[in-house]
């Protein structure tokens, strides 16, 4: 899903919010790049709290519901929060901003956790977390609209997230998306008709399909293996906090907290590390 820089198309749908959660102190103050630090000497941009930003809504990794933020990459980052004593606080935030690294280098927050797929322009600016999810692509298409494969998306209305690498994979492949500024609009887009398909992260369609309506309007008819791994951002640099991320994925996998977390949010476990689901029909 991470965001990619360029001249942003057609937006037919915004979704803006800044929210976030209850704060607890408990942080002593110190340098380390942030305003405060925690015992460990991880610098916090606030003290007593982890700030993660975010773009929401994007199930099943991030989204609000009755007041409450939860999804798969808040579970595993209110992870890392425990660790090192303190909550998670999440501001939503525009995706343009997320592969500049701009609200880390203002210190508006901590790190970055957003669905981000790894790849080595984006580590010119920030600096990625271990990978945590590997993920494909899906096509996802209205049941009446006789498209069978990617390769019947040619001469089509196509749907795509802007700023997002699944936007990248449809223009590579020389289609022309129509740009949508959240998952949600997405899904919109497609039920209202103004796109015939659309292509997206895999996870984000699993959990579309799971309300009825959804499944009864549209079906998955391609797959595309893009070898996309996702991982959380920090500033470059903040070596500490990277590593915290990583201990907590990592402790997370071995005593199967991950594995919980990864059917609770996504779906059906795959021992190779939550790879992303089979090929869809």
């Amino acid at each position: 899903m991470n965001p990619v820089l360029g001249r942003r198309p057609r937006i037919l749908a915004a979704t803006t919010a800044t929210a976030g959660l209850l704060l607890v102190a408990g942080c002593s103050s110190g340098g380390g790049g942030g305003k405060s630090t925690t015992a460990d000497g991880v610098p916090l941009v606030k003290a007593g709290q982890l700030t993660t930003c975010t773009h929401l809504p994007y199930p099943p990794f991030q989204s609000e519901k009755d007041g409450k933020y939860e999804g798969f990459d808040v579970s595993l980052i209110d992870l890392v929060a425990k660790d090192l004593g303190v909550k998670q606080d999440i501001v939503d935030t525009p995706f343009e901003n997320f592969k500049t690294g701009a609200f880390l280098n203002s210190e508006q927050c901590d790190l970055a956790a957003a669905g981000m797929t790894i790849t080595p322009e984006r580590a010119k600016n920030v600096d990625f977390s271990d990978p945590y999810f590997d993920a494909t692509q899906a096509v996802l298409v209205d049941k009446k609209s006789g498209i069978g494969s990617f390769a019947d998306l040619k001469g089509k209305k196509v749907g795509a997230q802007a700023q997002t690498t699944g936007e990248e994979y449809a223009k590579s492949k020389g289609l022309d998306p129509v740009s949508f500024e959240s998952s949600d609009a997405v899904l919109n887009g497609l039920r209202t008709g103004q796109v015939q398909a659309v292509v997206i992260d895999y996870p984000v369609v699993q959990g579309w399909l799971k309300d009825k309506a959804n499944a009864d309007a549209f079906k998955v008819v391609d797959n595309l293996n893009t070898g996309e791994q996702y991982g959380f951002t920090v500033k470059k640099g903040n070596t500490k906090l990277t590593a915290a991320i990583n201990k907590a994925i990592k402790d997370a996998k071995a005593d199967g907290t991950y594995k919980k977390l990864y059917e609770k949010w996504i779906g059906p476990y795959d021992a190779a590390a939550a790879s992303a689901s089979p090929s869809a029909s």
